[in-house]
């Protein structure tokens, strides 16, 4: 099972890069380092969110259908003339379902973070997020998973291996002092302001698996 910092560094990897940046306007490698960043974000949401037994039935749903992973099956026609406008519009379905009503909040940080404006940290996350669907259910085909607990090793599994900087931006999704917000302080958190204690060691050594 590959995590997400081999899949970007993979030959796919590198199309959906150059194709996210053709779509986009944003130079290859800005779009590299945000993507970088964003996906290990969004997965973090997608594993906090099974840990609900809806979340995870909603996912796996949305796995074993809409996203298989058959939108891998051609990235050069996904991103020749421009990105399908039915593809943005589910990115920002997933990104609503996924971020609710802090995406403004997880995009200005990302901005922040990576240089590049918001607007067009949003546009590329509309893209991203229905690719790293059909990662995910391609991984989840590949793997055999059928249930909640196999979901959440899986999310872990491409997780692993993330660099500091991006634990520091997933851990703000982790809900540190379980209050049940998904994202604690996220912009706080990813831009070294104050960092809530809490569960987090707890937390990320279960993801890092540290």
């Amino acid at each position: 099972m590959s995590g997400l910092l081999d899949l970007l560094n993979s030959p796919m990897g590198k199309q959906i890069i150059s194709g996210v940046s053709g779509s986009t306007g944003q130079s290859e490698s800005d779009t590299g380092n945000l993507l970088s960043m964003a996906m290990p974000v969004l997965m973090g949401a997608m594993k906090k969110n099974v840990q609900t037994p809806d979340g995870a039935a909603g996912l796996m749903g949305a796995l074993s259908g809409k996203h298989d992973g058959s939108i891998l099956d051609n990235l050069g026609g996904l991103f020749q003339g421009g990105v399908d406008e039915s593809v943005q519009k589910d990115g920002e379905g997933i990104l609503g379902h996924l971020l609710g009503g802090n995406r403004p909040t997880v995009e200005n940080a990302l901005s922040q973070k990576s240089g590049m404006d918001a607007g067009s940290v949003g546009q590329i996350l509309k893209v991203a997020a229905p690719i790293l669907m059909g990662v995910l259910g391609k991984q989840t085909k590949q793997a055999g998973v059928s249930d909640a607990n196999g979901m959440n090793a899986l999310l872990g599994g491409m997780l692993g291996g993330q660099p500091k900087e991006n634990q520091s931006l997933i851990s703000s999704l982790l809900d540190a002092d379980g209050d049940g917000s998904i994202l604690d302080d996220v912009a706080g958190m990813v831009l070294g302001g104050s960092k809530k204690q809490g569960g987090l060691g707890g937390l990320l050594g279960g993801l890092f698996g540290k």
